[in-house]
């Protein structure tokens, strides 16, 4: 099939009242893409489920103007597009019928990589929660090292998920409610940038999409369809995570789900998922990598016999401080040690990679 030009591509993915199953169908009947934009309106009203409203969007020049601009945007910040008719589109979601007909990705990993997890869960995470989650990636990370643990960038267990991979040297990807020019949220820019560097950023939306609630649960199909299986860490009855445990149970992908208490209604969703059969009871790594068939590719790694890796002078003050006050936020840090804000959110994260502090909940630092 001859190349079909970036502007096209995206333009088709604008156009109003086409989703991704329609477009599919389009370039099917017209054998290209461009095609598409090549018909006159009199030859496309006559096409059966177009009509004259359609027509007049496919006609519309002003969409592959703005697709102009945007290809201009993808050029300018090295950012990789994936068209599903390209023989690199992911293989996992070109067996979803609804996945993206283009999407665009920012990082250095690979998305057909043999082993993909989806971590998802309450942006209300209890402690519990957090520390579950780092429990069963640090041990999937010590035994499947080419692991790329997959999430939604959110609050809660989704953003504990993405620092928990990065902790353990794993690649992380987050699939966004939105286009590059803004992170959602702010507060998880740090991480969505180192991110860049070990995993990535997708989103299926142009750059200057808004984050708003649809685009939410609209991008949840990605999330279930980019991954061999979906984990549950904790979920109330209702939610996002349940939305994408749907979705993933509709691909015939594994979904698994951490049980909790008959009364945390932060493990309500989770126990009614597995109660009613939708997903498999996962407790620990190994839950996941007996149903799954995932073989160790090596032994789990000795206990570290340093609590602390070495650290900086600057490490040392910022520690210290952390730990003379039990609990600080970092405006404090900021004004005690007079620390630029921007080098100081770099340094704390670096450092809660590393296990020397903890960021919990007001944004307050503990050692």
């Amino acid at each position: 099939m001859p190349e079909v030009s970036l502007k096209h591509k995206i333009a088709l993915s604008l156009i109003p009242r086409i989703g991704d199953i329609s477009a599919r169908k389009l370039v099917s009947h017209f054998g290209s893409v461009e095609a598409i934009f090549s018909e006159p309106y009199r030859n496309l009203v006559r096409i059966p489920g177009i009509g004259s409203g359609l027509a007049k969007y496919i006609c519309d020049r002003s969409y592959l103007k703005i697709a102009e601009k945007e290809e201009e945007y993808v050029i300018k910040h090295n950012i990789r597009t994936y068209f599903y008719l390209d023989n690199d589109y992911p293989f996992r979601l070109r067996q979803c019928e609804d996945s993206p007909v283009i999407f665009y990705f920012r990082g250095n990993c690979d998305l057909n990589s043999s082993r993909i997890l989806s971590v998802i869960g309450t942006r209300n995470a209890s402690s519990r929660g957090r520390e579950l989650c780092n429990n069963i990636i640090e041990s999937l990370a010590e035994r499947h090292p080419d692991l790329i643990i997959v999430s939604g960038l959110a609050y809660g267990i989704d953003i504990a998920a993405h620092k928990a991979a990065l902790a353990n040297n794993l690649q992380t990807i987050a699939v966004l409610g939105h286009g590059f020019q803004t992170i959602y949220p702010s507060i998880h820019r740090s991480t969505a940038e180192a991110m860049l560097r070990k995993g990535g950023l997708l989103t299926d939306f142009v750059s200057n999409t808004l984050p708003e609630k649809n685009n939410f649960i609209k991008r949840n199909r990605i999330i279930a369809g980019l991954s061999d299986a979906t984990l549950v860490v904790e979920s109330g009855i209702k939610g996002g995570a349940l939305i994408t445990a749907d979705i993933a149970n509709s691909y015939n992908r594994d979904v698994f789900a951490v049980p909790g208490r008959p009364d945390d209604q932060w493990s309500a969703g989770c126990n009614n998922l597995i109660k009613k059969n939708k997903a498999a009871l996962a407790e620990s790594a190994e839950d996941i990598e007996n149903i799954m068939g995932w073989e160790p590719e090596k032994p789990a790694k000795a206990v570290q016999t340093a609590l602390f890796s070495e650290m900086t002078e600057t490490e040392q003050k910022i520690f210290n401080l952390i730990y003379k006050e039990g609990e600080i936020t970092i405006d404090q840090i900021c004004r005690e040690l007079d620390i630029p804000i921007s080098k100081l959110s770099s340094l704390l994260l670096q450092m809660e990679f590393r296990g020397l502090v903890k960021c919990c909940p007001g944004n307050l630092y503990r050692s």
